[in-house]
């Protein structure tokens, strides 16, 4: 190979690199744009949808009640038709039926139960504890944040983050608590008279997953619960015996 060759075989190398170093930023910032689509596309799927009007009051069909898993594909009923009985809600006014186990009486409210909620990304719950120490066991919502006002009675309510961090305190009448998204949160009355507590939602189907209930009344195999919580055979079966018989053990493999 000449000089000559060999100066412009280097000279197409240098220029080679130089064009693939330009391309770098690029090729770097198509990456970080995809990493970050692939974290927030999630986030906003579990979101609530925004509305596209003032409200939808969802249209079942005649007799027929409105079920939360199919909320979007109902159509709205029309505004002239709704009077504002639509957007008012009664089903709060006294206690649910209460727990003799707990002491615990819930009143959930979503579109399920009150149809003017819908589209606007909210649901709530009226929850009573007895005097006798009721309790509102450990449970999480797993698509909501909870705010808590104490309507009435003195309650111990707290919750622990991923950390296993207990934020927790007495709250008195007037007081309220927010319990973050997917946190384990409880209630328990420390009062003398029956306590009540009133919760709103950040969305319009909260979910709800009690861990008691979770744990011991699923249909777990019994060596793993035996094994994760130091319980003898006999343990297990008492606690289990609370929860009666497990309601989707087909679901196991």
């Amino acid at each position: 190979m000449s000089a000559n060759q060999r100066g412009t075989s280097q000279q197409l190398s240098c220029r080679a690199d130089q064009s693939s170093r330009r391309d770098e930023p690029a090729g770097m910032a198509r990456h970080h744009a995809l990493l970050l689509l692939a974290v927030l596309l999630p986030a906003a799927a579990m979101a609530d949808p925004d509305a596209l009007q003032d409200f939808c009051v969802p249209d079942a069909g005649r007799g027929r009640p409105v079920e939360l898993g199919l909320l979007r594909t109902y159509p709205c009923r029309n505004p002239a038709n709704l009077t504002a009985g639509d957007f008012a809600f009664s089903g709060v006014r006294a206690a649910g039926n209460f727990s003799a186990a707990t002491g615990f009486a819930g009143v959930s409210v979503t579109p399920a139960q009150f149809p003017g909620l819908n589209t606007l990304g909210m649901s709530f719950a009226r929850a009573d504890l007895s005097a006798a120490g009721g309790v509102n066991p450990p449970h999480y919502h797993p698509r909501a944040t909870e705010t808590a006002l104490v309507l009435a009675g003195r309650v111990y309510a707290g919750f622990v983050d991923t950390g296993g961090r207990l934020f927790a305190k007495v709250l008195d009448k007037g007081d309220v608590m927010v319990f973050p998204r997917g946190m384990v949160h409880f209630q328990l009355n420390v009062g003398d008279a029956p306590a009540t507590v009133f919760g709103s939602f950040n969305s319009e189907n909260p979910g709800i997953v009690r861990i008691p209930a979770t744990v011991f009344g699923s249909g777990i195999r019994d060596a793993v619960l035996e094994r994760a919580f130091g319980l003898t055979p006999a343990e297990l079966r008492r606690i289990e015996n609370k929860f009666g018989p497990p309601k989707k053990t087909e679901m196991e493999d």
